[in-house]
């Protein structure tokens, strides 16, 4: 059974088709290259360079593949640019999804894995985040999203597909044996930047503000490895091969990390004392947010394999010296 990854060569997807191949799987890849990096993906997965919205290019693939599953992680995803371009989002991450559910529907597509993300709850009001939260995104970052996740929803009551939509948290961190990482240079993750400045790629780190109501004033994420996130997707397909029921779930660990402790594990990891700048808050930041995750360890029986953040910043820390000697 072969599996389309949309976006299969960018940073999530990349660990994804690594998941996918190392138990067997035959995947296929459709990726236009805006950031992803064909480098990052072994041999063994087959790459078609196209957009996800060619709806010519997508029936092609799937007929000749014989898709029946799909991944779908290709999209637009730095809030700020939403902000200022909210029409490339939802045409790239809502329109496109909709031109990819009408060829899917069309090929008899039966299953769908979806990434999503923590940022159509928008500023919730409480620090511990479930599937009930009644969504309210803020930027149209989350809204496309959040519209995304309506339209797969309707299609799969109108036309069968069931689906697992994942929404991630803060993910961070790179493959432990090296063969995948966050490749884009002007990334806007917290535990890349704080690793690109502990080697000297950036001069300073900043600290988007300070007066947060947690114990040390800086916001709390929930920081899930790359490779457990992974395996969430890979979990997720077999769900629904086994004929489990469409599924909304929380993609992060259950506990949060504040930006000072991320800091303090880089400078604890690399040995340097990176330098910070403190700067303004930005708009929309709530104190903390942390996934209510017990869903997806119950349905799937997921257990992180990586759930150490001086792992994770390790790893994301080789991986950067990996690129800067590339």
């Amino acid at each position: 059974m072969t599996i389309l990854v949309t976006g299969g060569a960018g940073y999530i997807g990349a660990h994804v088709v690594l998941a996918l191949l190392d138990a067997g799987e035959d995947v296929v890849v459709l990726d236009d290259l805006s950031t992803g990096d064909r480098a990052s993906l072994p041999g063994s997965a087959r790459l078609v360079v196209g957009d996800v919205g060619d709806r010519d290019l997508v029936g092609r693939v799937l007929d000749e593949a014989g898709i029946a599953e799909i991944v779908h992680l290709a999209a637009k995803v730095i809030v700020p640019v939403s902000v200022v371009d909210p029409l490339g989002y939802y045409e790239a991450n809502t329109g496109k999804t909709r031109a990819l559910l009408e060829v899917a529907v069309a090929a008899g597509v039966s299953r769908l894995v979806f990434s999503s993300t923590a940022a159509v709850y928008g500023v919730p009001d409480t620090h511990l985040v479930s599937e009930d939260h009644v969504p309210a995104p803020i930027n149209p970052y989350g809204r496309s999203k959040l519209m995304s996740e309506w339209m797969i929803a309707d299609a799969a009551r109108a036309h069968g597909l069931s689906f697992v939509i994942l929404r991630y948290f803060n993910v961070a961190g790179a493959d432990p044996h090296g063969r995948a990482g966050q490749s884009t240079p002007d990334a806007t993750h917290l535990v890349k930047v704080a690793c690109q400045t502990a080697l000297g790629q950036r001069p300073h780190l900043a600290i988007y503000g300070n007066d947060f109501g947690t114990p040390d004033g800086t916001g709390i994420r929930d920081y899930v490895h790359v490779s457990d996130l992974a395996d969430a997707h890979r979990a997720a397909l077999g769900h629904l091969r086994e004929g489990g029921e469409s599924l909304v779930l929380n993609a992060g660990y259950g506990h949060g990390v504040s930006v000072r402790e991320v800091i303090d594990s880089v400078r604890r990891v690399s040995g340097v004392d990176i330098p910070v700048m403190s700067a303004p808050r930005r708009a929309g930041d709530p104190d903390a947010l942390i996934a209510d995750a017990s869903r997806l360890r119950q349905r799937f029986a997921w257990s992180p394999r990586h759930d150490d953040l001086d792992q994770i910043i390790a790893q994301a820390l080789s991986w950067e010296r990996r690129l800067m000697g590339s």
